[in-house]
């Protein structure tokens, strides 16, 4: 974790209780969410793209893209941001039980700065692969697809439209925003709500903050 200047840096945040420093949890819940926003400066202006994505290493993610997409071409050796976003939901200040409180929005999202290279054939195929395969997995019992059920050839035809990429992460972002600046029953009266209101999922990680 970065201390000092560093650590201002390297927060999207600026209030440092909702800061996110766990590499490990960030990378588990990048895996969970498996789709991201890859943003980069093109001729035409800033870029988004939405992509699955894979770790390929600690400290590496692999992705594709469209040839035809904007951002291809400004990622064969380029800078990057790649974004996940979690649960999040608006905060009524009428569920947190105190005078003269304003309304919020709790969320967990996770960005990443790094450099970003262009993978040859082999890597991009092991990457639809791999990707496919987590995927298929948690569909059990299903039978899980692969690229053999398709027609021969029309796979290697198909693999001509895109291009892959590795993103080396040179730079770990992460927020909690969870609420954690409130008294742990204030916590507890608000994830009630949001549970009671269809937002279970953030109203679990608040409760997952009181001790």
């Amino acid at each position: 974790m970065a201390s000092g200047a560093d650590a201002a840096t390297n927060r999207m945040h600026p209030d440092r209780t909702f800061a996110w420093a766990d590499h490990a949890a960030m990378r588990g819940f990048i895996e969970q969410v498996g789709l991201g926003a890859v943003f980069a400066q093109t001729s035409k202006g800033p870029r988004v793209a939405h992509v699955p994505a894979l770790f390929l290493s600690d400290d590496r993610i692999g992705f594709h893209l469209s040839r035809h997409n904007d951002l291809a071409a400004h990622l064969m050796d380029g800078e990057a941001l790649f974004v996940v976003q979690g649960p999040h939901a608006y905060v009524s200040p009428d569920w947190y039980g105190l005078d003269d409180q304003v309304p919020t929005w709790n969320y967990v999202t996770v960005e990443l700065e790094g450099h970003v290279t262009a993978t040859d054939r082999d890597g991009l195929i092991a990457m639809i692969d791999a990707v496919s395969a987590r995927q298929e997995a948690m569909l059990a019992p299903k039978p899980g697809w692969t690229r053999d059920k398709m027609r021969q050839g029309l796979f290697d035809r198909m693999l001509g439209g895109i291009t892959g990429y590795s993103f080396e992460i040179k730079a770990w972002r992460g927020t909690r925003k969870l609420g954690q600046n409130k008294p742990e029953a204030v916590r507890a009266s608000v994830a009630d709500a949001l549970h009671a209101n269809g937002q279970s999922e953030i109203a679990m990680l608040m409760r997952g903050t009181i001790a």
